[in-house]
C-alpha cells in the first residue's frame, strides 16, 4: 500500500471494523500506522487496560481524534489489577476534544467527582451508564448542568442515583431525545413525569425494572388526589419508540399516560405492564398508522367488567391492530403463565392472530407460550402473504403437521423453533424437502436431532439445552 494518497488510506482505515484488523494494518508501515492514529476514532478496553490510567492516556495521545470510546469491566476481579477510576475520565476529558458519545459498564471505582469531569466535554452527546454503584444524582447533575448537546441518555442498574434534580435539568433543556432507565430503584414511573418540557422532543423512551413488583400493590403516586385527580398535561407526541416493562399502573396513575398522548408511534414494546386497558389500547392503535413493530409480553390477571383471569386484551384490539395499522411488520406475542390446560386465560383467540397476519404485511412473527394456537393456526399461516421470519417459543400445541403447511410458504426465508416439543424429525424432513429455508435455529426441541436438521436450511443452529423459564419469557427476576 506503499505511496498511496493519504485520503485514499483514510477510505480504507474506515471500512476496516474489527480493531484485532485495525491493529494488524498498523504494523504494516509506518505510514499506515499514522494513518490509522488520525482516522481511528473508536475504542473499545476494558479488563485488559493495565495500568489502566496510563494506558488509556496512551490510546488518548495516539488516537487523536477518538469520539467514541466505550470501557467495560464485566467479568473484572481484582486479580486482573486496578480499574479505571475518577483519573481515568479525568484524561477522558482533557485529551479527548471531539468525544461525543461514552458508554461506561461495570466501572465500580468511578464516582461523583469522576463523572462531573464529563462536564468539560462540551461535545458529549451520548452517555451510557450501565452498573456504575458508586455515581448518584450529584454526579448526573453536574453532566447534565456542563454537557449542553446531550441527545442520548441512558442509566440502568445504577442503584445510588435517587432524586431527580438531573432529570428536571434535562427536561428545561430539551436536548434529549433518547432516554432509556433500567433497573434503578431509587426512580420511579412518577419521578420520570418530572421530565417535563423534555417529553416534547423525546423520540425513543424505556423505562423497566425487574423485581417481583407483581406480588406488591401499585405504588404510591404522591401527586394523586381521590378528590382532584391528577391529570397528566404532557406532550409526547414525537415519540416513535416506547417500551415499559415491568410496572403497575392504574388510571390516570404513572406512565400509562403515555398509551393516551402517542401518535407518531414506530416501536411499541409493553413487557408484563399491570394494568393495561383494552379500550386504551384501541385508542392508541387508532392514533399510531406508522405503528411498525409491536411486542405484547401478557400475563393473565382479573380483569374486564366480569373480571375474568385472562390477558387483558383480546381480538378487539387485534382486529383495531388490522384495520388502522397498515405498515405493521413485526409482531411478538408472549404469553407466561397460560398453561394449555386452561387456553381461556389468553385472550387472543388463534382465529385473531391469524387475522392480524393476514391483514397487515407482517414479516416477523414470534409466538411464545401461545398454547391455543395449533396445527390449524400453522395452516393459517401458510397464506401469509409478506411472512419472511417466524419464531415459535413453547408453543405446546404445534406438531409436524404444523411443520408441513409453513413448508410451503414461499415467502418464509427464516424459522426458529424454541422448547416446541410436538415437533419431531419428521417435521424437519418436511423442511429439507422444501429447500426453502436460509436460516433455521432449533433449541431445547428434545425430539428433533441433530441429523434431522442438517440440510434443512442453509444455515443451521442447534442444540439441546433448555432455556430456564426466566429467560425463556424475559423475566430477569423470579
Amino acid at each position: 500500500m506503499e505511496g498511496l494518497s493519504e485520503p485514499l488510506l483514510g477510505e480504507i482505515i474506515k471500512r476496516i471494523t474489527r480493531t484485532s484488523d485495525l491493529n494488524s494494518l498498523s504494523l504494516v508501515s509506518k505510514q499506515l500506522y499514522n494513518a490509522d492514529a488520525e482516522e481511528r476514532g473508536i475504542v473499545r478496553v476494558g479488563c485488559t487496560l493495565h495500568p489502566a490510567t496510563e494506558a488509556l492516556s496512551s490510546l488518548c495521545f495516539r488516537f487523536p481524534n477518538l469520539w467514541k470510546v466505550e470501557i467495560n469491566y464485566s467479568g473484572w476481579t481484582s486479580k486482573r489489577g486496578k480499574q479505571l477510576d475518577n483519573q481515568g475520565i479525568l484524561v477522558l476529558s482533557s485529551q479527548c476534544p471531539v468525544l461525543t458519545d461514552l458508554t461506561l459498564s461495570f466501572c465500580s471505582y468511578i464516582n461523583d467527582t469522576g463523572i462531573g469531569y464529563l462536564a468539560h466535554c462540551k461535545k458529549l452527546m451520548a452517555l451510557r451508564l450501565n452498573f456504575a454503584p458508586a455515581i448518584s444524582s450529584s454526579g448526573l447533575l453536574s453532566v447534565a448542568v456542563g454537557c449542553k448537546s446531550l441527545s442520548t441518555f441512558h442509566l440502568v442498574d445504577c442503584m445510588k442515583v435517587g432524586s431527580v434534580e438531573w432529570l428536571e435539568y434535562l427536561g428545561r433543556a430539551g436536548s434529549l431525545v433518547e432516554l432509556v432507565v433500567k433497573d434503578c430503584k431509587g426512580i420511579s414511573q412518577y419521578d420520570l413525569l418530572k421530565f417535563g418540557p423534555g417529553w416534547m422532543k423525546l423520540e425513543k423512551f424505556e423505562f423497566e425494572i425487574n423485581d417481583n413488583y407483581w406480588l406488591s400493590g401499585p405504588p404510591r403516586d404522591p401527586s394523586f388526589d381521590a378528590h382532584y385527580p391528577y391529570k397528566y398535561d404532557i406532550c409526547c407526541e414525537n415519540l416513535k419508540d416506547l417500551r415499559l416493562a415491568h410496572i403497575i399502573t392504574v388510571p390516570e396513575i404513572g406512565l400509562r399516560y403515555l398509551l393516551r398522548k402517542c401518535k407518531a408511534l414506530e416501536k411499541l414494546s409493553l413487557d408484563y405492564v399491570i394494568g393495561l386497558d383494552e379500550r386504551e389500547m384501541i385508542a392508541l392503535f387508532q392514533n399510531c398508522s406508522n405503528l411498525r413493530s409491536l411486542s405484547l409480553h401478557l400475563m393473565p390477571l382479573r380483569c374486564g367488567p366480569g373480571m375474568d383471569f385472562r390477558t387483558p386484551l383480546t381480538d378487539e384490539s387485534l382486529m383495531s391492530l388490522g384495520l388502522s395499522c397498515h405498515m405493521l411488520e413485526a409482531i411478538e406475542l408472549t404469553f407466561t403463565f397460560c398453561p394449555s390446560s386452561y387456553l381461556s386465560e389468553i385472550g387472543f383467540t388463534q382465529e385473531g392472530i391469524v387475522m392480524l397476519v393476514q391483514s397487515c404485511p407482517i414479516r416477523v412473527l414470534m409466538l411464545n407460550g401461545a398454547n391455543n394456537f395449533d396445527d390449524e393456526g400453522m395452516k393459517g399461516l401458510s397464506s401469509a402473504q409478506f411472512l419472511e421470519t417466524l419464531e415459535l417459543v413453547d408453543c405446546e400445541r404445534i406438531t409436524d403437521s404444523g411443520m408441513s403447511f409453513i413448508a410451503s410458504r414461499p415467502s418464509l426465508s427464516s424459522l426458529t423453533l424454541r422448547q416446541c416439543k410436538k415437533v419431531t424429525d419428521n417435521g424437519m424432513d418436511e423442511l429439507a424437502r422444501s429447500q426453502k429455508l436460509e436460516s433455521l435455529t432449533v433449541l431445547g426441541c428434545p425430539r428433533i436431532s441433530l441429523k434431522a436438521v442438517q440440510g434443512a436450511a442453509r444455515s443451521v443452529r442447534y442444540s439441546t439445552v433448555s432455556e430456564s423459564f426466566a429467560s425463556l419469557k424475559g423475566m430477569k427476576k423470579m
